[in-house]
This record gives structure tokens, sequence and C-alpha cells, in this order.
């Protein structure tokens, strides 16, 4: 099922520019807030606790003014002053109750005293109620209705009443409803049918005389967004204008640079053009790959005239032994009554040319073995070991080996195969040169080992010193030299971090430099 929804998405999934991936991802970003505020409902909850500390407020100061009327020209003990309490609805966690239902009958109030203060509380209750919008009840000790409403009754078994008739102030929300909608989108709104009811308590000379019931709709989450509107709306241009200018920075920064990047990777793959600089605007990363496509061309170049130089080689020392065989193999055929002395010698030709192209296939072999060493993996030998066995192995007469390394020298990190190849080829290339002497010296320095090889031939000629390591370059053709040894030599120590350089001629003969990694525990 999984992969049958990845298949559809992958199918249908547009193409997208860099550029509107990030403006997408910016502006979904920056929508997070406003989105939160109206599903989450962190907007509509202020706006219901605005409303009330409003009653909260209200009812405060109503409570204090019904407590001054009631002893009129007297002073008033601070301890029957209310203290407004701080917000502390929360739509997640309140209950909501039903709507506040109508009030049960009252009983005749009787006593003169509460009726007068009724009637001087009245005027300051209207007017309050008038400014503010909210619906303002005065209830006696007993919960009858004594000021907000034409016919009397009683709230007394209102779980708020009875709170506040207990002394302390008291809010709930109940559902309102007498609420129409006026917006299309109310239905969003968890406040729209609600109403906050807030009592308190009047308080004279630490007696309740009676309670302070207010009631009014919170303020409406649309109703809100539209007093706003400017704020908002400034508040979204600035936020577009910061999204436009963050994803110049990151085109700048990204996008430009690796469109860039590919126009030139694909005049390099055309064969023409290098790889330019980074721009100085892109970020650390894309330099770092710009570098790294330059590296990768530069290898790519060097490879490619490697192998049509390779190529080239290989067809020219090719061509010569195949030319000779199927020009012997012509005359042969086209003359079957050749004479057996000069069939004999067209025959030898052949085999000699045969066993050229052996030996030259060989080489090869060994060559790309050499180049792809790197992959096989490495390992650490003695070098000390290494060399004694090769000398020794050496039993040539009149050629000898002469060592000259310190007993101190550490392993290296190259296979004990590979530096064997490498010597072996310089001792056979010292002995077809006319050289009887060899010597290998060894210097530590530092991570490295230094083999200098010298022999006491007659050297190499200065013209031929720069083409010692090109394949197939020799010049002992005419003796079965194929030109592949100092090239696999080479090639070997490469894979391993190794060098082979030629230091030119000593004063009896030629002379090499090997360098060789030290084996570190890292």
């Amino acid at each position: 099922m999984i992969e049958r929804v990845k298949r559809i998405v992958r199918r249908h999934w547009p193409r997208l520019r860099l550029r509107t991936i990030l403006l997408l991802t910016f502006t979904f970003v920056a929508a997070l807030p406003g989105v939160g505020a109206l599903f989450l409902r962190v907007y509509e909850n202020a706006l219901v606790r605005q409303t009330e500390a409003a009653l909260v407020a209200q009812g405060a100061a109503l409570a204090a003014a019904a407590a001054v009327e009631w002893q009129p020209g007297q002073p008033i003990a601070s301890s029957s002053l209310p203290v407004a309490e701080a917000p502390s609805i929360d739509l997640r966690l309140t209950p909501i109750l039903p709507d506040r239902p109508a009030p049960h009958p009252g009983t005749r109030i009787e006593d003169r005293r509460m009726l007068a203060w009724a009637e001087r509380v009245a005027p300051v209750v209207r007017l309050t109620g008038r400014a503010t919008g909210a619906a303002i009840l005065v209830l006696d000790r007993r919960g009858n209705i004594l000021v907000g409403l034409t016919g009397r009754g009683n709230h007394a078994d209102l779980p708020e009443v009875r709170m506040a008739l207990a002394g302390h102030a008291a809010t709930t929300v109940r559902r309102n409803r007498s609420h129409r909608p006026a917006y299309i989108g109310e239905w969003l709104s968890r406040a729209a049918d609600l109403c906050i009811h807030h009592t308190r308590p009047i308080v004279v000379d630490g007696r309740i005389v009676g309670v302070i019931l207010l009631s009014q709709p919170p303020r409406a989450l649309f109703a809100g967004l539209d007093a706003d509107r400017g704020k908002i709306a400034i508040g979204i241009l600035l936020i577009f204008m910061t999204l436009v200018i963050l994803s110049g920075l990151l085109s700048r920064g990204i996008v430009r640079p690796v469109e860039a990047l590919g126009a030139a990777t694909r005049i390099v793959a055309s064969g023409g053009g290098t790889v330019p600089d980074a721009p100085t605007t892109a970020a650390i990363e894309i330099q770092a790959l710009y570098r790294d496509f330059g590296s990768m061309a530069e290898a790519i170049e060097h490879r490619s005239r490697y192998l049509r130089d390779f190529a080239h080689a290989v067809s020219h020392e090719f061509k010569t032994p195949l030319s000779g065989i199927g020009g012997a193999v012509e005359l042969l055929q086209d003359h079957p009554d050749m004479g057996v002395v000069d069939r004999e010698r067209f025959l030898t030709n052949i085999a000699s040319d045969a066993a050229r192209l052996t030996l030259l296939v060989s080489r090869l072999l060994d060559l790309a073995r050499a180049d792809m060493a790197a992959a096989m993996g490495g390992g650490t030998c003695d070098v000390a070991d290494v060399a004694k066995q090769v000398a020794d192995a050496d039993t040539r007469r009149g050629f000898t080996v002469t060592l000259r390394l310190p007993p101190d020298l550490p392993a290296v990190a190259v296979p004990a195969a590979a530096i064997a190849s490498v010597l072996s080829c310089l001792i056979e290339n010292s002995g077809q040169a006319g050289a009887s002497h060899l010597t290998i010296d060894g210097r530590h320095h530092g991570r490295s080992i230094a083999l200098t090889v010298s022999d006491d031939g007659p050297g190499i000629p200065p013209g031929d010193r720069a083409r010692v390591f090109e394949p197939f370059f020799t010049s002992r053709r005419t003796t079965g030299g194929t030109g592949l040894g100092l090239p696999i030599a080479r090639s070997l120590l490469a894979a391993h971090r190794g060098t082979i350089t030629l230091l030119g001629n000593g004063k009896d003969g030629a002379v090499f430099r090997i360098t060789l990694p030290v084996q570190t525990d890292d």
C-alpha cells in the first residue's frame, strides 16, 4: 500500500525550481504562527481573557461603589474594598456550562434599607452597562435580583452566585443561545457562541450584603481580526518582504552558483572550457563543490589525455609486430614452393613478433593491475627485509647489490610485493643497461622513508630523462624492451601514496629516488 502511494506521488510530483521550493518553504514556515493562532486558538484565547479581565475590573469597581452607597457619608473599611484578580479562563481546560437559566421566582423584599440602597446603585449599574455593553445584575444576600431586570427573580441556585455569596469571586463560561452568526467563517471560532459570567460579592465591614453579576460575550475572533486588519496587513507585508529578501540571498548564495556550475559542467562535458571560480557570494559548501568539480574536470581531462596517448602508443607498438606477422604470412601464402631456409626465416620472424606481442599484452596487464592497486587494499612491510630478499634473489653473474639501510627503519604502509616489484624493475634495467653494481641507500625523513637507488652503468642520456616514465618509451626495443617497467613501478607506488623520481645521473650511472609513507596508528 505504501509503495503504491509512493509510486503515485512520484508519478505526479511536479518539477520545481530550487527558487520555487525555497519560496514555498519560507512561506509555509512564515504562515505557521498564523495557522497556529487560528487553529490552536492562541489569539482566540487571548480575546476571551481580554473580556474576562474587563468584567473583573467592572465587577471590582461596581462592588466598591455599591459598598460605599450602603453607608452614604460614612467611611468604609479598606478590607471591604475588592481586589481585581488576573484572568484565569483557558478555552482548552475551562468547562463550558449550559446557557444561564431563567431566574426562579424571588421572595418579597421587605428590607427598606436594601430597597433604598438598590435605588441609589441602579443608576451607576445602568450607565456602566450602557458604556461597556455588559449585562449587570445586583443581587441581595439571598440571591434576589435588585437591579438589572424589569421583573424580579432569584439566581441563588447558580454555582457562580453561590461562590460569591460564600465570599469568593467567580468566573464561568456558558453557552449563549441568543447568539446569531455575523461572519462567514465564524464556525471556526470556538468562542463565537459563548458568554463570560463573573460574580463578585459586595462586602461591607466584613459582611456580604449583595452580589454583582456581570455577563458579556467575548470579543469575536473575526471581529478582532477585522478590528486589527491594519496591523495584520502591515505584518503580512513585512513578512512577505522578508521572505523575498531571504529568497534573494539564498538565490545568490545557492541557486545562481548551482545554475552557473551546471552550465559550466555542460560546457566541460562537450569538450571545451573549464569550471570557473566560485562566486564570492556562494555558500562555503557551494564553493567547495566548485573546487571539487574543478578537480574532477582536471582529473577527467588528464585521464582522457592519458587514454588518448596510451591508445596511440598501444596501436603503434602493436602495429610493427602485427605488420611483420601479416607480411610474413602473406609471403608464405604467395610462395608455397619457398625454400626451406627462407621458410624457416619467416617462421622465426613470426614467432619473434608473436612473442613480443605476448610480452606486450602481459606487461599491459601488469600496468592495469598497478593502476588498480589502490582498490585492492594496502599492507605493511619492513623495507630492509624486502630489499634483502630482492638482492638475494638476483643471481646474475657479475652483478652485485649493496644495501645501506639503517637497522631502525620503521615499517611502511606499502605491500612487500609492490616494493619488491619496483626494486626488481630497477635492478633489471640497470643490468640490461650494462651496469655491474647497484646500491640502495635508505633514510628516515619524518613520515616517509626515502630510498636512493644508484648504479654504475652508463646512465640515461639527457634527452631521454623527461620520458623515462612514459608508457612504451624504451631505448632497448631491438633487445626486447617494452618501455612499461618504470610506468608500472610508478603506478604501483602511487597507489599507496609513494613516489619514484629520476634524480639524474650520478658520477657513475642513473640515480632514482623512491619515497614510501611510514605506517601510522591512525
